[in-house]
């Protein structure tokens, strides 16, 4: 049986933006790098950038040409500028929302494509039909392709509302495309 899970679901939804002829990927967050490797069919070189040591290790133990990062992407000493695809899967929670997203877009090369999928959280009463809606599609999906767990460290509550992300999105990378999901997901997707 092959992985599944929330964040493994919209994985495609990432591979279906990369821009014809990228030549560089950062994937942020790659934890024991599944989607970088993914990102590698498609693009020549990509780099995933993580702070957890235990899921990095496993993402080396692949044995790939992935260059596999152990910092802070906010920090980290990357040249601005030098990514055609910028990817983060269940990260931008974990660091400040505005900052992270100002971050992505500095790596971007112009015409470059950023993707986030994110977990956000539900404001209630208005929420609860997609809550209800993620919680039976979820149960499903999980009857069907079972449920992987993955390794990385996790945060919960995120600290950001959906209708957050979307104002912040909107702020921070005019003509980005926000979109809620199902299993209780957002994306953005902006090309610079």
């Amino acid at each position: 049986m092959t992985r599944w899970n929330h964040n493994i679901h919209y994985h495609p939804r990432i591979l279906q933006a990369v821009p014809p002829g990228a030549e560089r990927a950062l994937d942020i967050g790659c934890g024991e790098g599944m989607l970088a490797r993914e990102l590698r069919q498609v693009v020549p070189e990509v780099t995933g950038i993580d702070l957890d040591t235990p899921s990095l290790e496993l993402a080396r133990e692949s044995g790939d040409d992935i260059e596999y990062v152990e910092g802070d992407f906010l920090r980290y000493p990357f040249e601005p500028a030098s990514y055609d695809v910028v990817a983060s899967v269940a990260t931008l929670h974990h660091v400040g929302a505005r900052a992270g997203l100002l971050r992505m877009g500095e790596l971007l090369r112009p015409g470059g494509v950023l993707v986030v999928i994110g977990l956000a959280r539900e404001t209630l009463p208005q929420d609860l039909p997609f809550a209800l809606a993620g919680v039976a599609a979820g149960w499903a999906y999980r009857a069907v392709k079972g449920h992987w767990q993955h390794p990385s460290p996790t945060v919960w509550p995120p600290p950001t509302t959906f209708r957050e992300m979307r104002t912040l999105a909107s702020d921070v990378l005019p003509g980005s495309a926000y979109r809620r999901h199902l299993l209780f997901r957002y994306s953005i997707t902006w090309r610079k």
